[in-house]
Formats: structure tokens, sequence, C-alpha cells
């Protein structure tokens, strides 16, 4: 078992697409192949469901509650969608992931808008995944013309039903040039390798929070498993301190299809006191601070999944970001504290997850919602 991380939001995963694109098939999937993760679902026409990700997934239908235009973001505003979300990150429910299923009539924008201007502190954006037909998708498209804007605002991509499509290729391709920079992942059935949407618990751990080792594992040893659908991925482990300006250069200028950053962040003599917990997906980023603790080695950790990702080119543009210099910048880390959590939010974070506040982290309060950089 690795070591404890500090408290962290639970992701909350939007799943959009039209009907019939697969987006139950997928959660099913998910659902079956979580490895012990623990699910929370607000479903379809909108019910909120918890979910132990070993049961039947048949249970799922059961448990929904159906509203007179099935359309989420509709139906439901803001203040309902936040009493869902804080029912099910309440710690005794032991959820590690929340996926929204949205109806194939919802409108994907609004509901990221929703989950973003959540005031819940325990939870987090956790990406739009855009699931589509391709044996069905120029009609859809020729129906649905909006399917361009979604795919734009997508961050993962799923072209499910390829098996059924006579021209995948061609699909993959064109999805691919629809698209902003988002992660595109073909699929047969929903099979998408659940490591692209959450970390998988493993068996021996029950806080529901990886450490290094285990993102490690799970990312490099997916790659010989049945699950396998074609995702990338990089392991990065540093001795020197990496430099924050530099980090944010790379960061701000995600390569095309890099779907997820996670680990932790040595900055050295920028902050001799914390580490920096990171959370990025898709466009979407969050730094965490949290203090050095023990006499272990001060280590950058960090996994990168993606489709189609050059993993060489990465691991050199993180090389490149290492900086062992004695003398620090007094403003090298305006960038980075942009997407840190200001003192309220954490502290909030911790009381949620029971654990007792420490001393505030001398960071200004965040002005903005989560999604958006914390600071102006």
């Amino acid at each position: 078992m690795g070591h404890r991380r500090s408290p962290q939001q639970i992701p909350v995963v939007v799943i959009a697409g039209f009907l019939g694109s697969g987006k139950t098939t997928l959660l099913n999937h998910l659902l079956h192949h979580s490895g012990g993760s623990r699910i929370g679902a607000i479903v379809n026409d909108f019910g909120a469901v918890e979910i132990d990700a070993m049961a039947v997934a048949g249970a799922l239908g059961d448990s929904t509650v159906s509203l007179g235009n099935g359309c989420l973001c509709c139906a439901v505003d803001a203040s309902e969608l936040d009493a869902y979300l804080a029912r099910l990150a309440a710690p005794a429910t032991g959820i590690d992931v929340i996926v929204i299923e949205a109806s194939g009539l919802a409108e994907p924008q609004e509901l990221v808008r929703m989950v973003l201007a959540s005031e819940h502190p325990g939870i987090v954006y956790g990406g739009l995944v855009e699931v589509v037909d391709a044996a069905e998708f120029d009609a859809t498209r020729a129906r649905h013309p909006e399917i361009d804007r979604h795919l734009a605002l997508a961050d993962l991509v799923v072209v499910n039903k390829l098996d059924r499509a006579a021209d995948g290729a061609r699909v993959l391709g064109l999805v691919g040039s629809l698209t902003d920079r988002a992660a595109v992942v073909p699929a047969a059935y929903g099979r998408v390798d659940p490591e692209f949407l959450f970390d998988r618990r493993p068996a021996e751990e029950r806080v529901g929070q990886l450490s290094f080792d285990d993102l490690h594992r799970h990312s490099e040893d997916e790659h010989t498993g049945h699950l396998h659908t074609g995702y990338d991925s990089l392991s990065y482990v540093s001795e020197v301190p990496l430099d924050p300006r530099r980090l944010m250069r790379f960061l701000d200028g995600r390569t095309e299809g890099l779907y997820r950053i996670k680990g932790y962040v040595d900055f050295g003599a920028y902050d001799p006191v914390n580490r920096y917990a990171v959370h990025a997906v898709g466009r979407f980023l969050r730094f965490y601070p949290e203090p050095w603790t023990g006499a272990g080695e001060r280590l950058t950790q960090l996994v990168l999944i993606g489709s189609g990702i050059d993993t060489g080119a990465l691991r050199r543009e993180l090389r490149a970001c290492e900086s062992d210099a004695p003398h620090t910048d007094e403003h090298g880390m305006w960038g980075v504290l942009r997407y840190v959590a200001g003192p309220d939010e954490q502290d909030a974070v911790r009381r949620t997850a029971g654990e007792p506040d420490p001393e505030d982290p001398p960071f200004p309060d965040p002005t903005e919602p989560s999604g958006t950089p914390a600071h102006p």
C-alpha cells in the first residue's frame, strides 16, 4: 500500500451523446470493470442512485426517477443537481467517482456548466465524455448538426459501434477533425478502459486514493489486458524539482489527445514545505498543495494518459521543465497558484472527509468556480 494522500475531491464525469449512441452500455461496462471502485450515478431521466461497482448493472434501471421532458439540463436546476451531488459525495457512501449519464436530448455545455458551478467542496469536474455511434454517425450528424459543437466541447470522445461501421477509419478521422485536442477512442459495445475515466481502487486499499505505485501499475499493466482500447500512458519520475513557469507552459500547451494528468509535483525551493497533487482532465486543471511528510525522498511523480500521444516527446518536454537552480523567482509560482483551491475550499474538503484542519496555507480565497483558474 502506498502512502495516503490528503483528502481530495470526487471527480464528476459527464457522459453525453445522442439517442442510441451507447451511453448506458458504456456505463454498464464501467460498472462491471471498475476494479472495486464505488460509482455513484445520476442517470438519464434523472435519478440519483448509489451503485456498488460490483453489483449487477441491471439494478440501475430500477433506481431512476423519471422527469416529464427527460432532459437533465432543462428539468433540473443547479441547486437540485448540487443536492444530488452532495448526497453521493457524502463520506458515508464511500463513492470514488460520480457519473452523470445525460439524456440523449441534453445539452452537454449546460451540464458541464452546472457541474463547474457546484458549490459542493467535495466534488471536482472529471471531464465530458461524448459517445457517438460510428455506424450512424453521418445520419446523426445530418439530423443533429449540433453534434459538431458537442464534439468540440468534449474531453474524451468514444467512437462506439465500430464493429458495425462499414468505414470506421473514415469516421474516426472525421470525428478527430471535429474535436478540440480531445482524446478519441475506438470502441465496440462500450468497452472503454475505465482507466481513462477514473482510478480503479486496488482491493487492498479502501481509502479510494491511489498512490503513485498504483497509478503506475494500472496504467502500465492495462496495455496487456483484454480491456486495452488503444490508449497510451507515460510514467514520469524526477528527483530534480520542476520549474513552475516551465511546467505551466507545458500544461497550457497540452498536446492533442492527452486526456489525463495525475500525480505529484515537487517545486523545490519555490515551496519547500508542500508538494502539489495535480489533477488535469481535458482542459480542466487543479493543483492541491499538501505538506511533505516523513524523511522520504522528494520526487515529482506523474502519470499521463491519452490516445495517440507521443510519449517520447512528452517525456522530453517534462525533462525540459526540470530545474535545480538554488534561487527562485518570487513571482514564479503565480501561474500555479491560479489553479490552487483557496484555504476555505481546502478546509471544507478536509471537513467533508472528517479530517482535522491544518493551518491555512498562504493562498488567497478562490474567486471563480471550480473548473476555471482559482485566482484571477
